[in-house]
């Protein structure tokens, strides 16, 4: 007989059969429909076999047929089960009863038949309200949004039927902003703004789109905002990085005795580890702690996140111990925080150590272990995970594994190996498998390969500046000003722009920024003092400046723009404030360039200071004169 985990509809059968009255003959009617639920490539058999299941049903207990079809529909997983079921619906039972015919429209959708649901809901007589919210909700979890939208047009007039505040707010989280504004109108005119709930998916529409202003008016008009209201509004102000604003939220809604849930506490951390606010993060882990939420698995696995964002990774390692039965997620996030930190054999000894305790890793687990692998140069480690990602975890590799893999090759230098593996994928590689590649044609000077791969990049995604940048970079350092001035025109004709490079610093519960040669900050006069210092004692000591990273053939302006990037301000500024005994912190919008990477080793070696740089790709700990990348970005 079949193992009953097997399908999940055995377990249903089994229990309308139980009583001990015709259990022989009961036993081989079910182990026969299980082997038909199993074998749904014969629609025949399974015909047969729920036909004989109701039929048994209607002659015994005809009141239990209803019961058992509803949670039929609960329970199944696949098109030909749901055509089974009905068919047995259209023989036995009416649309209307127990609304089990919603419940197919709604079935045949999630399974991702929506002609089908379609269909059927046009067969439903007597549709009502709730038949047509929940079309309308199902086709907005499916993200058809515009045959919900045609459900909300033909409700009104052609059914003459008044939508209620449940239809609202299944449609607004689904719209665009001129939708969500037409559906706001609405809400005014037919008496809904009032409904809270209707209120508070507003806030998220327009918060979404960037219209703080009027999520911030639709929450000061509800008289008694609920936590879905708070958390709402302090969702919307992370997103838009407004950091101080959606902190003023969370104090006013303690202020009125509302208490933060777990929803709350971890979009506060999300916006924490967007900006780098290290003290930040400790005044909510405090709080953490006071709420009662220091066991909250989600939570905590947030916090520990965090804690590795900022650069403190040891913070995050310690928590880690802390929890309790962690789970895959919790396993995966440390994971994660060793490899944007470039431990890769850290990172490889947790990953075993999370198989010796029985968990099963996923495909996000193999993402950020193929990173570390990447990060550390540890080629042949990361081939071995790659292939026993399928083989013995049957995980098949995703477009993220290949990057991963593309980028394993191309910063170990082996190129051609990267190509072959891209042309060997199962499915068409997306720009960021040949960004990959690109960069690593970019570290080995491969100019004509680097020009095949931007082609395609060119192609795949014109409108970002990165690649024009990146195979710019190329002619620069090799000194081909004229193909150099193509690219940027090519960019000038596309209205592109090069993201400006800036560095954050925290000092004193505030975040302050620096662009190249900034001179915004009040004590900027004493920031370049001390830049000017500290240049002077590591040139001293070996260091020479390096002036192939500026895009610009102008060499009578390259000292100054390579000896002010905002890294080495952002440096000076740490040095002038920060501890002597803790690290200076640093968050980088772009990845740092060659010649502020080996300033910072000088550094860190003139001033005997530990110096914390996080890049996009990964965190660089300077101390000693080294780095924790060990030269490999």
């Amino acid at each position: 007989m079949l193992s009953s985990t097997r399908c999940p509809c055995f377990h249903l059968i089994n229990s309308i059969f139980s009583s001990n009255s015709n259990f022989k003959a009961l036993r081989h009617m079910i182990r026969s429909q299980t082997r038909c639920l199993h074998n749904q490539s014969d629609p025949q058999s399974l015909s047969n076999a729920f036909y004989n299941h109701h039929n048994f049903q209607s002659q015994h207990n005809p009141h239990s047929l209803l019961s058992s079809v509803i949670r039929s529909t609960t329970l199944c997983a696949s098109i030909p089960i749901c055509q089974l079921i009905h068919s047995r619906v259209v023989k036995c039972l009416n649309y209307n009863d127990g609304f089990i015919g919603d419940r197919l429209v709604s079935l045949y959708a999630r399974l991702g038949s929506i002609k089908d649901a379609h269909h059927l809901f046009d067969e439903i007589p007597n549709k009502d309200l709730v038949s047509w919210n929940s079309l309308i909700s199902v086709f907005c979890q499916k993200g058809e949004v515009s045959l919900s939208l045609n459900a909300f047009y033909r409700m009104r007039h052609e059914y003459e039927m008044n939508p209620n505040e449940i239809t609202l707010i299944s449609l607004i989280p689904a719209c665009e902003i001129l939708e969500g504004s037409y559906l706001h109108g609405f809400a005014v005119k037919n008496g809904l703004l009032s409904e809270t709930k209707v209120l508070n998916s507003l806030i998220n529409m327009y918060g979404k789109f960037g219209h703080l202003n009027m999520s911030s008016k639709l929450f000061d008009t509800i008289k008694s905002p609920n936590l879905v209201s708070w958390n709402s509004i302090i969702n919307v102000h992370i997103q838009s990085g407004l950091m101080e604003d959606s902190i003023s939220y969370f104090n006013s809604m303690r202020r009125v005795s509302i208490y933060p849930d777990q929803a709350t506490i971890v979009t506060i951390l999300h916006g924490c580890a967007n900006i780098g606010v290290g003290k930040l993060v400790d005044i909510f882990h405090g709080n953490i702690l006071l709420s009662g939420l220091d066991k909250n698995i989600p939570i905590l696995t947030t916090l520990l996140t965090v804690y590795a964002k900022s650069g403190r990774l040891s913070d995050s390692s310690e928590l880690f111990k802390q929890m309790k039965n962690p789970d895959t997620i919790a396993w995966t996030a440390m994971l994660a925080g060793y490899a944007i930190h470039g431990y890769g054999k850290q990172a490889i000894e947790h990953f075993n150590l999370m198989i010796q305790k029985g968990l099963k890793p996923d495909h996000v687990t193999f993402t950020h272990l193929l990173s570390a692998c990447s990060h550390s140069g540890l080629v042949n480690e990361g081939q071995h995970f790659f292939n026993i990602m399928s083989s013995v975890y049957g995980i098949e590799p995703r477009l993220d594994h290949y990057c991963c893999m593309v980028d394993l090759f191309g910063r170990s230098g082996r190129l051609k190996d990267a190509r072959v593996l891209i042309d060997c994928m199962p499915m068409e590689p997306n720009s960021g498998v040949w960004g990959a590649l690109l960069n690593g044609c970019k570290v080995y000077n491969n100019i004509e390969l680097g020009e095949e791969v931007a082609r395609k990049l060119f192609t795949l995604s014109p409108l970002d500046s990165r690649n024009y940048i990146m195979l710019s970079s190329m002619y620069s350092k090799a000194g081909r000003w004229g193909d150099f001035s193509k690219v940027w025109g090519l960019m000038k004709s596309k209205n592109l722009v090069r993201t400006a490079g800036c560095s954050f610093i925290e000092h004193e519960h505030k975040v302050y920024r620096f662009v190249v040669s900034d001179k915004s900050h009040v004590d900027f006069v004493r920031i370049y003092d001390k830049l000017d210092e500290v240049m002077g004692k590591i040139q001293e000591v070996g260091y020479t400046l390096n002036r192939e990273f500026v895009l610009h053939d102008v060499e009578e302006v390259k000292d100054d723009m390579v000896g002010e990037h905002s890294e080495k301000l952002a440096i000076a500024f740490g040095l002038l404030v920060c501890n002597e005994k803790m690290p200076i912190v640093i968050m980088k919008n772009l990845r740092i360039c060659g010649d502020c990477h080996n300033m910072a080793k000088f550094v860190s070696l003139v001033e005997k200071r530990e110096i914390i740089i996080r890049d996009t790709k990964r965190f660089h700990h300077f101390s000693h004169g080294l780095c924790s990348c060990g030269d490999y970005w």
